[in-house]
């Protein structure tokens, strides 16, 4: 029983670790009894189906941390940003392991659109030497837009982190509410509303939000970075607004661009 207590108090992350140990300590232990005859025609079907299950799995899996259309990462690409899984890598510490939650959140879900990973990517990393929420945007998902689903997504990352105490890392690329499904992100007890009072929530607990502002952050995918304790803005690349250059031009025949109406320098004055 103390050893099981000892296990259930370590962090995610190290219980990970622990556990992924045993594969290759497993001939210590014991071995369950069993009446399984490998050799049976039943086991040799049911072996055949599940490595063909698993295998579709992997296939499926593969086809998810790619992202976007071909065309929507290379036109991500183009604009010296990277992609969402590689931000990822290069902010945890070398050599550490992501565990990555909801990675097939969204698949088959909306019939006439894919959404890989439900255009987010969410799990528990290592930041110089402490375990992190990292809940990213992709925004080669049709702009990092919030679908339903997103939301549920993000929502379940952030109870997460509550519940462990973990500091939240927000990767923040993404234009809001998908607008078209926007009528069913906000009724629902896991409405879009529910991610920033979590984010302030949050807060006030000590728990830190950190937020790093990497494309054009739009309408809800403003008020994140607006919201937590500490933002970094890339310049150049980074913009906060509620509505973008072509609707200022559209309300008030202004002409800005994004750096000026949004950019870092703008919100560090």
């Amino acid at each position: 029983m103390k050893h099981l207590l000892s296990i259930l108090k370590r962090t995610p992350l190290a219980r990970l670790q622990y556990y992924r140990s045993l594969s290759s300590s497993v001939n210590n232990y014991n071995q369950l009894p069993t009446t399984c005859d490998p050799q049976s025609d039943i086991y040799k079907s049911n072996y055949e189906a599940m490595t063909k299950t698993v295998e579709e799995l992997k296939t499926i899996t593969k086809r998810i941390t790619l992202g976007g259309a071909a065309e929507a990462r290379e036109r991500h690409t183009s604009k010296n940003k990277l992609l969402v899984r590689d931000r990822i890598d290069k902010l945890l510490d070398p050599n550490t392991p992501f565990l990555e939650f909801s990675q097939l959140a969204g698949y088959l879900l909306y019939d006439d659109e894919d959404v890989p990973a439900a255009g987010l990517i969410t799990g528990i990393g290592q930041i110089e030497g402490r375990e992190c929420v990292i809940v990213a945007n992709d925004a080669t998902v049709k702009g990092g837009t919030y679908y339903p689903v997103t939301v549920k997504k993000q929502v379940r990352a952030q109870e997460i982190a509550r519940e462990n105490r973990l500091p939240c890392v927000y990767l923040v690329d993404s234009g809001g509410a998908n607008l078209p499904r926007q009528a069913d992100v906000f009724p629902d007890k896991e409405h879009f509303g529910r991610t920033f009072y979590n984010e302030a929530t949050m807060s006030a607990l000590g728990i830190p939000q950190i937020a790093v502002v990497m494309g054009s952050c739009t309408a809800g995918g403003a008020y994140v970075p607006a919201m937590a304790d500490q933002s970094i803005i890339v310049r150049r690349q980074g913009t906060i607004f509620l509505a973008g250059p072509p609707l200022v031009k559209a309300a008030t025949g202004e002409v800005v661009s994004a750096e000026e109406l949004g950019g870092g320098d703008l919100h560090c004055r």
